[in-house]
């Protein structure tokens, strides 16, 4: 007989995994252990040729590398969380690997391009070719220990091609505390079930992980740290690189939009720990926290922080901020580059919408 877990939400405080039927919310069930949502997501490969460095080009380069072509008519895109292994021996093509799914070279484009990461300019090359990767069939996610609702049951029980196609969900993942952290969209095919070693009334699901996007590697201490709650001391990302740190920025950003913030009271103070801003998730982890508190929230970019600054994220005009350390921040963020290339000051036009939005900023 299949365990059964019912529709009122007295499981979810008590497991981290819940699995929700998107279109009107149905629970298909809630477990505490998920293989297959952490690996490496589908990466995409270019080869520059005529490869002329301005910077060293290996390892992880960045967060956001974008290519921008000679023909000024046309627009730069972008390669997420970028990777090179260097130049290719005895060439002069570089390799650089990275996501471009949503946005990838102007059509039939193949001429020269320079290349950035948003901080620095890293070369230029005459040509490349774009090898896209390889088809690779979805990847499973394994649902292990779980208690079905009432619906998944009878789904499991009939057993039809069209009974265990539980289309679009969402697999919500909440921390040790119970609180909301995150979730994960997929389309949901159920490969196969079998009863559980966790226990006797438990299953283990295996799903068709369309849609899913595994979580880096790399992210996956980040991860299990947000797993055991919020931190309860500011500052715990400064030890992180910046890879490491838009990953932290990453769970900051969405759990943020799954809790409620007291908004402080106007004329509150406010005081920004700047030591440690060296790169822009640094910027916006010492933001929140110095707005919201340890693991606190407060934009992730310009947009994002000006819809922070509208109201409802703990901030309430007019308030006041001592920005302390504030040479760190103009050191290594006022000389930025745009996506096309351009020169960017991305700290004075952080003041300049704090200031407009009613926030008086005391620099020391």
């Amino acid at each position: 007989m299949i365990p059964t877990v019912h529709e009122n939400g007295s499981h979810r405080s008590r497991t981290r995994y819940t699995l929700v039927e998107t279109e009107h919310g149905h629970l298909w069930g809630v477990c505490a252990e998920v293989a297959g949502l952490f690996g490496e997501p589908r990466r995409g490969t270019y080869e520059l040729f005529g490869w002329v460095p301005r910077a060293e080009v290996r390892g992880w380069v960045g967060t956001r590398v974008w290519l921008v072509p000679e023909d000024s008519a046309l627009d730069p895109w972008l390669l997420e969380d970028a990777e090179s292994p260097g130049r290719q021996l005895g060439t002069d093509a570089l390799v650089l690997t990275g996501l471009d799914d949503y946005e990838g070279p102007p059509e039939g484009y193949r001429g020269p391009a320079r290349l950035h990461d948003g901080y620095r300019w890293l070369g230029s090359c005459r040509e490349f070719t774009r090898i896209l990767p390889a088809v690779q069939s979805p990847p499973a996610l394994v649902l292990r220990g779980l208690v079905p609702s009432e619906r998944l049951r009878a789904a499991l029980l009939k057993g039809t091609r069209k009974a265990l196609e539980l289309r679009e969900a969402a697999l919500e993942i909440a921390d040790d505390r119970g609180e909301p952290l995150t979730d994960r969209l997929l389309w949901a095919r159920v490969g196969s079930w079998r009863r559980s070693p966790y226990g006797t009334d438990l299953i283990d699901l295996e799903l068709d992980g369309g849609f899913l996007t595994p979580v880096p590697a790399y992210a996956r201490p980040i991860w299990e740290r947000w797993f055991a709650g919020s931190p309860d001391t500011p500052g715990t990302w400064v030890g992180l690189d910046t890879r490491r740190r838009e990953a932290w920025l990453d769970l900051v950003r969405e759990r943020a939009c799954r809790r409620t913030v007291r908004n402080r009271p106007a004329g509150h103070a406010f005081e920004l720990d700047g030591r440690y801003i060296t790169d822009v998730p640094g910027l916006y982890l010492a933001l929140g926290e110095a707005v919201n508190g340890p693991g606190g929230y407060f934009g992730g970019c310009l947009d994002a922080l000006l819809d922070c600054l509208r109201g409802g994220f703990g901030y309430t005009a007019p308030a006041n901020l001592l920005w302390r350390d504030f040479a760190t921040a103009r050191d290594h963020l006022s000389r930025l580059l745009t996506p096309d290339g351009q020169s960017r000051d991305l700290i004075a036009e952080v003041l300049d919408v704090l200031t407009d939005k009613g926030v008086n900023v005391t620099l020391a």
